[in-house]
């Protein structure tokens, strides 16, 4: 990387702060909200650009580890608005008394440990199992497709204890304030934007690191890796951990902003929804990964309210595009024109020689 990339890099990242920074200043309570929530997509993406950009793993089920943080933030959120109460949907569904597995989200800080951790210790056994016995490529991501089904219609079928198909919803506070207070949206949207700048961060160091190295060696030519002595069960499988335990806390935050959590949300759609981002920012790039996230949602913001019945359509011909004509996203488009413009400065410069 030559010192021109690396000024490069470093005004993007400057003027993307100064951005985040200063959204509140000019956005409306209602986009500011709505960028917080953009955010905790971002998060998503750069925590499954990690393990498919540089590990070449594809994840068709992060809905997964998203749902395991939102639900766990969600079961704090409902018990504090219910109060001495039981939630509404357990007094519908005929329950009497709060079961047992809900009672350690009344407190918040086993609510943050529980999004962080739960989301990594799932992805640890799953990831052990499945790596362990070398299946990779459109199998692995078959069957992350296919637990993020299981794991829909476990929340759908289990109505007197996750909500069914309603979710959980119907917040009131957090940790005593008001969730409609503008000083409390204004203060989880820097909470938000601190997490992804941290993850961002995180993400990077793991990359560049010797671990970062490994993986990405696994990714372009596993076997030829595993003869030079490594592990890659191991280092495949902490990566799967650690992305999800970022999108664990993206799901966390993402019930803060939106205030519900549903099983609609964490399915098979979702997760493809999630991949799309990633593929049309470009893949083996976090910027890339969180610039993609931005646009579609973005994109799919306004168009669904310019164009409710056909927004899906327009969102699904811009993944076409991209995966046919642009298959770098719209980072690699930008470096490959950057490369373009400038090997013509220095042709005609060798001309005028």
């Amino acid at each position: 990387m030559n010192l021109m990339e690396v000024n490069r890099k470093k005004i993007l990242i400057t003027v993307s702060l100064l951005i985040i920074a200063l959204a509140p200043l000019f956005l409306s309570d209602f986009r500011l909200n709505l960028l917080a929530k953009f955010l905790t997509f971002c998060i998503v993406a750069i925590a499954l650009d990690f393990i498919w950009g540089f590990g070449g793993m594809l994840s068709l089920g992060h809905g997964i580890f998203f749902g395991l943080g939102a639900y766990s933030m969600a079961m704090y959120l409902k018990l504090e608005a219910s109060g001495e109460k039981l939630p509404d949907f357990m007094v519908w569904s005929g329950l009497l008394e709060l079961p047992f597995f809900w009672k350690p989200f009344q407190n918040f800080f086993f609510v943050l440990t529980s999004s962080l951790i739960l989301p990594a210790i799932v992805a640890g056994l799953i990831g052990y199992m499945v790596f362990r016995s070398r299946i990779k490529g459109v199998y692995f991501s078959i069957l992350t497709q296919a637990m993020a089904m299981i794991a829909a219609i476990l929340l759908v079928g289990q109505q007197p204890y996750t909500g069914g198909t309603n979710g959980i919803t119907n917040f009131s506070t957090i940790l005593g304030f008001s969730l409609s207070n503008k000083n409390t949206q204004l203060f989880l949207y820097l909470i938000t934007a601190i997490c992804l700048v941290l993850s961002f961060l995180i993400s990077q160091r793991l990359i560049n690191s010797r671990f970062g190295k490994v993986l990405i060696a696994i990714r372009d030519m596993e076997d030829r890796v595993r003869f030079c002595g490594y592990d890659p069960v191991k280092y495949k499988t902490f990566a799967f951990a650690f992305s999800a335990t970022l999108t664990g806390l993206a799901g966390a935050l993402f019930v803060t902003q939106v205030g519900i959590i549903s099983p609609a949300m964490i399915g098979i759609v979702p997760s493809i929804e999630m991949v799309i981002w990633v593929a049309v920012g470009g893949r083996s790039n976090l910027y890339g990964a969180c610039a993609g996230a931005l646009l579609v949602n973005v994109a799919k913001t306004y168009l669904s309210e310019s164009f409710p019945d056909l927004w899906l359509y327009f969102q699904g011909l811009l993944f076409i595009v991209v995966v046919l004509f642009v298959p770098g996203g719209i980072v690699g488009l930008i470096k490959k024109l950057f490369k373009e413009s400038k090997k013509e400065q220095n042709i005609l410069l060798s001309e005028e020689k």
